[in-house]
């Protein structure tokens, strides 16, 4: 909290006022209003978000871990255990029984934590020798659809296919690999490649990983009015993990509030600079639901392929 009188740096605080034309220039005095709207905004993207579906290991978990994953307050924790006759007596590990239990009263599904980490899991090995050169032939690349549980992946796989998808799944949510082969035009022929349809939820860590160690490109959809989320994270950190080139799908472009550009300067931040700035990973603005650019980004992806 600051004082209305002071001045703030805008250094010290850099966010956007929604509204506002950009950033405020550098010395320009806050005024109470543009104070207000930046603190609203800094709350709610520094806010977490309640998960679906946790992962905990045979450890258990910390208080402090749980309490951030629920979104609610330790206190309110060790109130539930103590109204059912447990005493953690300054504990501040829970086993993984009554995180199971704290998570059930609160609707939370819990699974097992694999042992094994994603980047580990995504990790290719090489198997060419070479003596082998000489022998290879051309074959379809395959290419991973990876990204954010609501950033539409499948509905773009659905124009790519001409055949829906949607309807196969529970809820929603793309519950397994799938692997469709497609013909795509490149300079007037047509070329096959094949696509995998990763789930994009969080608790599916474990087989987009999978689907990032047998793809030879990873396709990113990041949604224009959202930007990077935590499975957009998780997705390009399988992706470099796997080694294989990255080509980001900009989607929604056609929704209200979409900024391309903003999410192109937070992917430039994380280390993925665009082709148009003088970056080597291509990104491509489409909507899916309209079929906007769906062939660009398809010429885009062969081309990375070749």
């Amino acid at each position: 909290m600051v004082d209305n009188d002071v001045e703030i740096p805008d250094e010290e605080l850099n966010v956007s006022i929604p509204g506002a034309k950009g950033m405020l220039t550098k010395g320009r005095k806050w005024t109470k209003a543009s104070r207000k709207a930046a603190k609203l905004q800094a709350a709610r993207e520094a806010a977490p978000v309640k998960v679906e579906i946790l992962e905990v290991g045979e450890k258990g978990m910390s208080i402090e871990e749980l309490a951030y994953n629920l979104t609610m307050g330790e206190g309110e924790i060790l109130g539930l255990l103590f109204s059912k006759g447990i005493k953690p007596d300054g504990v501040q590990t829970l086993d993984k029984e009554i995180v199971k239990m704290i998570c059930k009263e609160y609707e939370v599904e819990v699974i097992d934590a694999n042992p094994v980490k994603f980047e580990e899991m995504a990790k290719k090995n090489e198997i060419l020798d070479e003596d082998d050169l000489d022998k290879l032939q051309d074959r379809p690349p395959v290419l991973t659809i990876m990204g954010h549980v609501d950033h539409v992946k499948t509905t773009l796989l659905d124009h790519i296919r001409k055949s829906k998808v949607a309807a196969s799944e529970a809820g929603g949510i793309t519950q397994g690999i799938g692997a469709y082969k497609v013909m795509v035009p490149v300079d007037g022929k047509l070329q096959p490649c094949v696509f995998l349809d990763t789930p994009g939820h969080e608790a599916f860590g474990a087989m987009r990983a999978r689907g990032a160690r047998v793809t030879d490109i990873a396709i990113i959809v990041v949604a224009a009015d959202d930007g990077i989320r935590p499975q957009t994270n998780e997705a390009i950190a399988h992706a470099k993990a796997a080694g294989v080139p990255i080509v980001i799908a900009i989607n929604k472009i056609d929704k209200d509030g979409a900024n391309p550009e903003r999410v192109m300067q937070e992917l430039s931040s994380i280390g993925l600079m665009p082709e148009d700035w003088g970056g080597d990973v291509p990104m491509v603005q489409i909507s899916a639901l309209k079929g906007e650019n769906i062939d660009d980004l398809l010429e885009t992806v062969m081309l990375v392929a070749e």
